[in-house]
């Protein structure tokens, strides 16, 4: 077995440097436990001394008992004076934290361009500034920025400032390449000449400006780094930085590298999403390892191979990292997909069932008609748990009615909603900042007193495709909606010529399958249903 690998996630303070992520003192106070229950080995939590969030997740963080090491961020000592009076540094000392990463230059461009002060200097300000962290009894993690570039250019200075870390007792050397422009055959010669050249242990801190963190990460660990800096989903500045979620499973499952256990590796993707809904970040579904489509199948003959053997088209046992195999059907699929997809939902249903034969059939009509399903698995598993009798009208739509009303500069939404539940007639009313939220708002005020964990749903993401841009105004629209209870998400699909229609359905779909989860609906016997579990009067 390989030497392990310490993992150092900087989602926190490198990731909230990315584009559209921010993160309040709760918000990261919650990621941090669910990083913790992950089993990362640091979490970076930002920069005590720089701003009042950051300070009060310090301050809260105390309570949290992690197991990680809990890392505060800051730079070296400022020029021409004493680590003994820099305010950052105290700070970070205060804070009680274990474990802090200073940034230093080395590149010596950069100490003569962004710090103007001399080679020399520097190398004092790097040496004075962990001298005390050591002092204080602080584990000292040294971020080498711009360390690659620097080595290019000028590699003995480089070298000199790692030197001047390793001397002041500097736990951990890490080599950033900081603009995320070198090749992993220049990380992983590099890195063997560091290792070389150094005795304190290194860890490597990538950027993907050229789409290569994760591969540099890679190369740097099979040159000798054992600590490897980066964030969940590759959040960061610019491109983003090395992404965890392909680096972990990479090393542990393709290169043998321990870093988590396996009952942690399996969370990784429950992880992955956590953070993105915290953040307000939308997943690529292409996502390798976490993503939702990162072990989907569409094609019929791949799908007839994984019916035999997953390892067919599949590198990894999805389950190993916490994913799941999916199954899209579409027009294009074959009967493969039709059976693999009910059967992993436990329903009796063969190639030389007159069922399956009907069910492709009435999803290829529904797909001509706009409906696609790819996207939207809750929706495929209503209806073909329906077409199975495994689903009851939960409730029957009796009307809806919208007023959009224009007062004072705003648009105002009202929806009015009378549904039959259990035989009992509701009439309910909400307001929302638009049509479909106050639907929404409306429906959910009808169900909750029926089913009260209906409110632990919430819409997260919502689309709307117009089907034939030559219709105009009077265009088929596709509403794929997607929604969440924070322990999954499910995304549902309605089409018509009306978007507040189309939304309906997707709405009243996505409910439906959040019902169907928490056991509250009974398997029907034998009675009609309609496409979408409603009987409209």
């Amino acid at each position: 077995m390989a030497q392990a690998i310490s993992i150092f996630d900087t989602t926190l303070r490198d990731g909230t440097q990315g584009e559209g992520i921010s993160l309040s003192a709760d918000d990261k106070l919650k990621i941090a436990q669910k990083l913790d229950a992950l089993g990362v080995h640091y979490i970076e939590g930002g920069n005590p001394g720089s701003n009042s969030k950051d300070i009060e997740f310090f301050q809260r963080a105390k309570n949290l008992r992690l197991q990680a090491k809990l890392t505060a961020f800051g730079s070296t000592r400022r020029k021409n004076s004493l680590a003994e009076h820099d305010t950052s540094l105290i700070r970070i000392v205060e804070s009680g934290v274990p474990a802090a990463t200073l940034v230093g230059k080395s590149w010596d461009f950069h100490v003569h361009t962004a710090l103007q002060t001399t080679l020399e200097e520097n190398l004092a300000m790097i040496f004075d500034s962990f001298a005390f962290l050591k002092r204080s009894g602080v584990e000292a993690i040294y971020d080498a920025e711009h360390f690659f570039d620097g080595y290019k250019h000028n590699p003995e200075y480089a070298l000199a400032a790692l030197r001047s870390a390793q001397d002041a007792g500097a736990d951990w050397l890490v080599l950033c390449d900081t603009n995320g422009g070198t090749l992993p055959s220049e990380i992983h010669e590099i890195v063997s000449r560091v290792r070389a050249e150094l005795t304190a242990p290194i860890g490597i801190h990538t950027h993907n400006d050229c789409e290569l963190a994760v591969a540099n990460t890679l190369a740097a660990v099979q040159a000798g780094a054992r600590q490897v800096q980066g964030t969940i989903n590759g959040y960061g500045e610019r491109c983003g930085n090395a992404n965890l979620c392909s680096i972990i499973p990479n090393l542990q499952l393709k290169m043998n590298y321990p870093c988590l256990t396996p009952e942690q590796l399996q969370s990784l993707t429950s992880t992955a999403r956590y953070v993105s809904e915290i953040a307000n970040a939308t997943m690529p579904v292409g996502q390798p390892f976490v993503g939702n489509a990162a072990f989907a199948h569409k094609g019929g003959i791949h799908v007839s191979a994984i019916m035999k053997d997953s390892k067919t088209y599949e590198h990894i046992q999805p389950q190993l990292v916490g994913n799941k195999q999916r199954i899209l059907v579409s027009e294009l699929a074959g009967q493969s997909n039709i059976i693999s997809k009910a059967q992993e939902l436990g329903l009796d249903i063969n190639a030389n069932n007159d069922k399956t034969k009907h069910i492709m059939e009435q999803i290829k009509e529904l797909e001509h008609q706009g409906y696609q399903y790819e996207g939207a698995d809750a929706s495929l598993e209503l209806l073909l748990r329906d077409a199975f009798g495994e689903t009851k009208a939960v409730f029957t739509l009796d009307s809806f009615k919208m007023i959009m009303e224009k007062s004072a500069g705003q648009m105002n939404a009202e929806a009015i909603v009378k549904v039959n539940v259990d035989g009992q007639s509701v009439y309910t009313a909400a307001e929302g900042n638009g049509p479909v939220n106050a639907l929404d708002n409306a429906l959910r005020k009808a169900l909750v007193q029926f089913f009260p964990n209906i409110n632990a749903i919430h819409l997260t993401d919502y689309k709307v495709r117009v089907i034939d841009e030559k219709d105009a105004t009077a265009a088929k629209v596709r509403v794929l909606m997607e929604s969440t209870d924070f322990t999954s998400s499910w995304s549902t699909v309605g089409v018509s010529s009306n978007v507040i229609e189309a939304s309906w359905e997707a709405l009243v779909d996505s409910f439906r399958y959040a019902l169907l989860k928490m056991d509250k609906v009974e398997p029907a016997q034998d009675e009609p249903r309609e496409r979408f579990g409603l009987v409209n009067h």
